[in-house]
């Protein structure tokens, strides 16, 4: 005959509740646990702003769960930087996967990333990509799970091209 402590079983049960919490909310190395696939990057025709044209930098890309376990709300940050130059000349910030997460081997929705700084000019699009002063710019893509700090997860160098979406 078996004699049990009856008063023992929400004790075992809230530590069976925090245990499985505390697994499933761990932080995740986003750099090992995700791959950026589908990178495109160009000059975005934001179209005329004060009477002028204007491009800004963009990188669309998506992101692959390349991990054997799902992972869900990783936050990206591209920080656009112009050749030559250290100084940040932008950081938009996207939620890379929501909450209902990603599946092992599975890749996400299409991200767009673009600064708010760019080039103006009265001289149509395509001639500012070909202006001898315009200065070509780089991203670089930051990526957060959890409590875990920024880590970088790509870089990639702007492509002088137009993009109108």
């Amino acid at each position: 005959m078996a004699v049990y402590n009856f008063r023992m079983i929400p004790r075992l049960a809230a530590c069976l509740v925090c245990a499985v919490l505390a697994v499933g909310c761990q932080s995740r190395d986003v750099e090992k646990d995700l791959a950026i696939t589908d990178v495109r990057t160009g000059w975005y025709d934001v179209g005329i702003v004060d009477g002028q044209n204007k491009i800004v930098p963009s990188i669309t890309f998506k992101l692959k769960n390349v991990s054997s376990q799902p992972i869900s709300r990783v936050q990206i940050n591209a920080v656009f930087r112009q050749l030559g130059d250290d100084k940040s000349w932008g950081a938009p910030f996207v939620r890379g996967i929501g909450p209902a997460g990603l599946a092992p081997g599975a890749t996400g929705e299409l991200l767009v990333l673009r600064n708010d700084r760019g080039y103006t000019s009265t001289d149509g699009r395509l001639k500012m990509l070909q202006n001898s002063q315009f200065v070509d710019a780089k991203v670089q893509i930051f990526g957060k799970h959890g409590s875990r700090t920024w880590v970088k997860m790509g870089e990639y160098q702007i492509d002088r091209q137009l993009l109108t979406e």
